[in-house]
């Protein structure tokens, strides 16, 4: 027995319709980067081009752009000028020990509170970070300085650093420690390793994104500092901008608005080269702080 079967006629292949992309997928991409042009790539013009100008056209900074470019003439007055050379080994007698000092001591006691829990190490850990909302009392610091000894000596700006931003290396790490496995402590311990072994062999290495991403940060903090620099050790150490804001109302910068743009681009520059040299690391702990 033979079936015949009869082959329903083939329906005319349709494209499924395209969805129209609101317009509003296109403005937001658009509206991104004209607040970061807005916020970030307008002042930065108005500094690069008002250290290009010559004193006349800088008088009142605009940002037009110069009729001739005297960017160089300028660095190169600032300085030999300027006393930028001692300044700015000042600024890395105090930044240098102080981030350095900082960081291990941080770390440490993040390793301790986030492998110890309890009520007290709870409160412990809310004391220790209360310093990202508690702003320092700078009559008290500079009178606590004063009995000790230490007014206008690095080793008390290095002091102060170390204490004001404490608090920010401990929030940064103690919960990258606590992602961790503790079995590798362990087994350190195990082989017969000391508890400062097993942090500097097996924890410190493993923070090393997290501790990239604090360290341009507190250089950052510490490397503009004028503030306080200027209570505890003005007058007596220079720093780049402690320096700047001394010399900005008198002698070289009177009204000279080119040679203060030019010098605060120098005084950038360090910064500049190690955020472009660890911008990975960067990247790195503070998305991997921010999933873990």
């Amino acid at each position: 027995m033979t079936a015949t079967a009869t082959a329903a006629p083939l329906a005319p292949h349709r494209r499924p319709a395209r969805r129209r992309r609101s317009p509003v997928r296109y403005l937001q991409p658009l509206v991104a980067i004209a607040l970061v042009v807005l916020l970030l790539g307008v002042p930065f013009w108005l500094v690069v081009v008002t250290a290009g100008k010559s004193q006349s056209e800088a008088l009142n900074p605009n940002l037009s752009t110069p009729s001739h470019w005297h960017l160089w003439e300028n660095f190169s007055t600032v300085f030999h000028e300027g006393h930028m050379t001692p300044a700015f080994f000042g600024s890395l007698l105090i930044m240098i020990p102080a981030v350095a000092g900082v960081l291990v001591l941080g770390a440490m006691a993040s390793w301790v509170l986030a492998r110890r829990r309890s009520r007290t190490i709870a409160f412990v850990y809310a004391l220790a970070i209360s310093g990202l909302v508690l702003p320092p009392a700078v009559v008290t610091i500079v009178l606590l300085l004063r009995q000790l000894g230490l007014a206008g000596t690095a080793l008390g700006m290095i002091g102060v650093y170390m204490g004001m931003y404490m608090s920010t290396v401990i929030f940064f790490v103690t919960g990258f420690v606590r992602t961790i496995p503790l079995e590798l402590e362990e087994a350190a311990r195990v082989d017969g390793a000391s508890p400062a072994r097993v942090f500097f062999r097996i924890i410190l290495p493993l923070l090393g994104p997290t501790i990239s991403t604090a360290t341009i940060l507190i250089c950052l903090y510490i490397w503009n500092d004028v503030f306080y620099a200027l209570f505890v050790i003005g007058g007596r150490i220079d720093t780049l901008p402690l320096n700047l804001y001394q010399v900005a109302s008198a002698g070289l910068y009177l009204n000279n608005w080119h040679l203060i743009f030019a010098y605060i681009i120098l005084m950038s520059l360090p910064l500049l080269v190690t955020f472009a040299i660890l911008q990975r690391r960067i990247i790195s702990g503070v998305t991997s702080g921010a999933v873990k």
